[in-house]
């Protein structure tokens, strides 16, 4: 039985009450705020749930951009044959079908190795996926028509965050959590002590990849002509990171406090100088890696350990001044 303390208590009714304020913003705003509240909800999906699996193994995966097209094809090929919601079943079973697949094959792998072949694989599908257009159907693109409006989008991807929230939590409190932290740790201990490591490294990767896939399953509707380009973009693996890299990864919360500054400056930089974000994303990978390892929220817990341990050393020191002042 999961227990809750009172800390974990207010923290979930702080996080209702966030998402039910979220969800008033279609009614106050059907413009550019709400254009932007959509990449918003989205980036902080992906980034959550690529911490789900990443974070914990410390396994840098660049398989966003594969699951996320697997998600938005899932949606293109099928949208006149079966309701929207069955899509979304077959987004994510799909998505996680790759993910058990993928994994049982390179899970093995750590380190660069594990980065190049997750890279490669988004390349590969949109390859295979444009040949089969070409070589099939004689076209490079699919027609997304849906009623669906902006609206409709953000409270998806708005209820999608909460989902990945909560699973997150509950993962985090079960032996699947406990396994995933000592593997981080070091996979050699978690295998001796019993641990099935590629077992649990893919169970959590198949989570990550389905939430992903039902990811671009919601935003289908949104481009309404599906290219390989664009569902295989290789720049969302590469945002996904550097948002969840930038806010952290120690706290399932972390990557939002990369997410909403990033995605804010990405917004800008697209609307003034598109040709240069690939250039501003590559600056900002470096920055991150070089001056925040452990992003913002890892510097801060950082800050506030070094506080307390000073903050300790005086009282001891004070302490130890007293005593020897009764002693004399």
């Amino acid at each position: 039985m999961i227990s809750i303390r009172r800390d974990e208590m207010l923290t979930a009714v702080g996080g209702v009450v966030a998402v039910t304020l979220l969800s008033l913003l279609p009614l106050l705003n059907d413009g550019f705020y709400l254009s932007l509240g959509v990449n918003l909800v989205l980036y902080a999906s992906l980034s959550t749930a690529w911490t789900l699996f990443s974070g914990p193994t410390r396994f840098v995966s660049l398989a966003s951009a594969a699951f996320f097209g697997i998600g938005t094809y899932s949606v293109a090929l099928w949208l006149g044959s079966l309701p929207f919601a069955a899509l979304i079943v077959i987004a994510a079973l799909a998505s996680a079908a790759l993910a058990a697949l993928v994994g049982a094959a390179t899970l093995r792998l750590s380190g660069v190795y594990f980065v190049i072949f997750t890279l490669g694989l988004s390349e590969l599908i949109r390859q295979i996926v444009s040949w089969s257009q070409s070589r099939f159907a004689h076209k490079m693109g699919l027609y997304v028509f849906t009623d669906f409006t902006e609206a409709d989008l953000y409270w998806m991807l708005l209820a999608l965050t909460a989902t990945v929230f909560a699973v997150g939590w509950l993962i985090n409190r079960s032996r699947l959590g406990f396994a995933l932290r000592i593997i981080g740790d070091d996979e050699t201990v978690a295998r001796h002590v019993g641990i099935a490591t590629a077992r649990a490294k893919i169970a959590l990767f198949m989570i990550s990849g389905a939430f992903t896939g039902v990811a671009g399953a919601i935003m289908a509707p949104r481009y309404a002509y599906i290219e390989p380009q664009a569902a295989f973009n290789p720049m969302i693996s590469f945002l996904v990171v550097i948002m969840a890299l930038l806010g952290g990864t120690r706290r399932l919360w972390g990557p939002l406090v990369g997410v909403i500054p990033f995605t804010i400056v990405m917004e800008v930089i697209t609307a003034r100088f598109p040709n240069q974000s690939s250039i501003v994303v590559g600056i900002a990978f470096l920055a991150i890696v070089y001056l925040l390892p452990d992003g913002v929220t890892g510097r801060i817990e950082s800050l506030r350990d070094r506080l307390q341990r000073r903050v300790g050393a005086g009282s001891e020191a004070a302490g130890c001044g007293t005593i020897e002042e009764k002693a004399a």
